[in-house]
């Protein structure tokens, strides 16, 4: 069914909310629609797969507790699998199992509801800013043992195969491999591959660096600084 849907972030500034709540979901599509963005919606986990192979958005907006055989773990999980497109989790699941599940399967940001429809705005323009700038940065690979970090084409690979990323995952190991050598801490990373204004558990950083250990193997030596937070050798 989504065989088609690899490589699906773009730049074509449409954004599908996957909420069978409609209230909630007509609130976050008119508070995005008004910050210039096309949103279409979805009610369930295959009309949201269907949106995403056909309209290409450029970022997810996805409920944990949908209706039918596919919930919003389970949609995270087909589209990470084939696509890199940025997936922020809206969720009324604030237990920390649930926001950890999330993130490791692929998730690049999650919040809690009730939410501020303004700030899920200004989380959307910070993840695609971050896109944007990390798309638009000049040709540069960065080579760390058996690792080749293309930053142009945001594609990474291990011994010459390629290695599927998140974007949040991919804008972590650019900012760490920058810095090589460097003990950072983890509002560091926060501040570099989130952004400054980032609101949430700086653990959030230990999800995603052992997601990158789990992806890359030992050529990855991320090591814990304790005390600080990690450094690349």
């Amino acid at each position: 069914m989504c065989q088609t849907i690899k490589n699906m972030a773009s730049d074509s500034g449409s954004i599908v909310v996957v909420e069978d709540d409609s209230n909630i979901a007509d609130l976050a599509s008119a508070y995005l629609s008004k910050a210039g963005y096309k949103v279409w919606q979805a009610g369930d986990g295959a009309r949201a797969l269907d949106l995403c192979r056909s309209q290409n958005p450029c970022l997810v907006i996805l409920d944990i507790g949908l209706p039918g055989e596919l919930d919003g773990f389970e949609v995270c999980r087909t589209l990470r699998s084939t696509s890199d497109v940025p997936i922020v989790i809206l969720t009324a699941r604030s237990d920390e199992i649930d926001r950890i599940v999330g993130l490791e399967i692929g998730a690049d940001d999650y919040i809690v509801k009730p939410f501020s429809p303004r700030e899920l705005v200004a989380r959307v323009r910070a993840i695609l800013r971050r896109s944007i700038r990390m798309a638009d940065s000049s040709s540069r690979i960065i080579n760390i043992n058996d690792i080749t970090i293309d930053i142009d084409s945001r594609k990474v690979t291990v011994s010459g195969s390629e290695v599927h990323l998140t974007s949040r995952e991919f804008d972590l190991l650019v900012f760490i491999a920058m810095r090589r050598g460097m003990a950072l801490s983890r509002r560091q990373l926060l501040n570099g591959a989130w952004s400054n204004n980032w609101v949430g558990d700086e653990r959030t950083v230990d999800v995603h660096v052992r997601q990158l250990r789990k992806k890359l193997g030992e050529g990855l030596n991320i090591h814990t600084v304790w005390g600080v937070g990690y450094r690349l050798d």
